[in-house]
């Protein structure tokens, strides 16, 4: 397996493990809007994404978004959207992804990695707890809905 930060040349492969993962959280399949979104993210540098290939097949992703912390003056990184193909499951590549992830926020000093997942989405906790993540019960979480 090759763990690399995804360049432009990676845009097809990214592209449907990307709709792979909106159809995963019961999205209508839409690979040509995953490909401009993925298009965008990296030629606007607005996010820096990681992949797992095996045997040159695409089989994981990780987004993550910069955002910054007023309180420490620090970068903080959003780990957005992880996601690993269905059929390479149990191969360790979500904990790959989280290393990669922590390796790199720690290059560019940031202040933490934050995330978000589905709360019946057990699989995921468990990973992401036994790295380290804590859940977070010191704030609540608020969205507007703008569309």
């Amino acid at each position: 397996m090759e763990t690399y930060q995804a360049t432009i040349e990676d845009l097809e492969g990214v592209s449907n493990l990307f709709n792979s993962y909106r159809m995963f959280y019961e999205k209508p399949s839409d690979l040509e809007g995953a490909k401009k979104y993925i298009k965008e993210r990296l030629e606007n540098e607005e996010s820096v994404i990681f992949v797992v290939k095996n045997n040159q097949k695409y089989v994981g992703l990780t987004l993550l978004y910069p955002v910054f912390s007023s309180i420490s003056m620090k970068k903080a990184w959003i780990l957005n959207d992880m996601f690993v193909d269905l059929e390479a499951r149990k191969l360790g590549i979500g904990q790959v992804l989280l290393h990669k992830a922590k390796d790199y926020a720690l290059k560019t000093g940031a202040k933490s990695i934050v995330l978000e997942t589905a709360p019946d989405n057990y699989a995921a906790q468990k990973l992401y707890e036994k790295n380290g993540y804590v859940r977070d019960t010191q704030f609540y979480h608020y969205e507007l809905s703008l569309i």
